[in-house]
């Protein structure tokens, strides 16, 4: 799954995903659920759009529904009704320098910061929707998850999608991907291009939002002494 991440750089970023420039984009360090996130959205061009984390199904009774679905796992998506129009016409990317795991260690639980290796930014597959009531519209969205590549499966069994760069502009068109495609889409990313390593706790605390959140552990104790 996908709990927590960072985008903990903004200079380069429209040029990177080929969208306007976002003037209150800021480095953010422990993004969490139920927080605005900078989404990217296609349609004649791509654009940035605000959207709360933890998908709000348009359907839905109340907006606290969005706690149930911070992830959707990608092989759901594919088969549930319930998610289709959106795997259709509503796919987003999910901008990132990084995210978060958690491996249990005995009675604790351990992060670690993930990043792909020579890529500042990745993006992760994402769909969203709109809520509405009493004239207020929500617009939220969910990241998908996949199987995790040997990199990440001693800490978890489940891993974002992360697109290839090459792939990112087909995700948010407006076509209808086929099931092969979806299928390709969703393979998750070769272990040998991807980085784990164990960070403080500091970014159990979601309240919290430091560049110290991202820094190797081992880094962060040498500096003591």
């Amino acid at each position: 799954m996908c709990g927590r991440f960072s985008l903990g750089l903004v200079y380069g970023f429209s040029t990177r995903f080929g969208v306007p420039e976002v003037p209150e984009l800021r480095p953010r360090y422990n993004i969490a659920p139920f927080q605005q996130v900078p989404i990217i959205v296609g349609g004649e061009a791509k654009s940035v759009k605000m959207m709360r984390w933890g998908l709000v199904p348009h359907w839905a009774k109340g907006e606290e529904f969005g706690l149930k679905l911070i992830n959707v796992r990608s092989e759901s998506v594919m088969e549930k009704p319930m998610f289709k129009p959106l795997l259709n016409r509503q796919r987003c990317l999910v901008p990132a320098t990084g995210f978060y795991e958690w491996q249990r260690q005995g009675p604790r639980k351990r992060p670690y910061h993930v990043r792909v290796k020579e890529q500042e930014y990745f993006a992760m597959a994402g769909i969203y929707d709109t809520w509405s009531k009493e004239g207020k519209d929500l617009v939220t969205f969910s990241i998908l998850t996949t199987a995790a590549n040997a990199t990440i499966a001693p800490i978890h069994d489940r891993m974002p999608v992360i697109l290839r760069p090459e792939r990112e502009a087909e995700w948010v068109s407006k076509e209808v991907l086929s099931a092969d495609t979806l299928s390709e889409m969703f393979e998750p990313l070769p272990a040998a291009s991807m980085d784990a390593y164990p960070v403080s706790d500091m970014v159990n605390d979601s309240h919290l939002d430091h560049p110290d959140m991202v820094v190797p552990q081992r880094m962060q104790q040498a500096t003591l002494f």
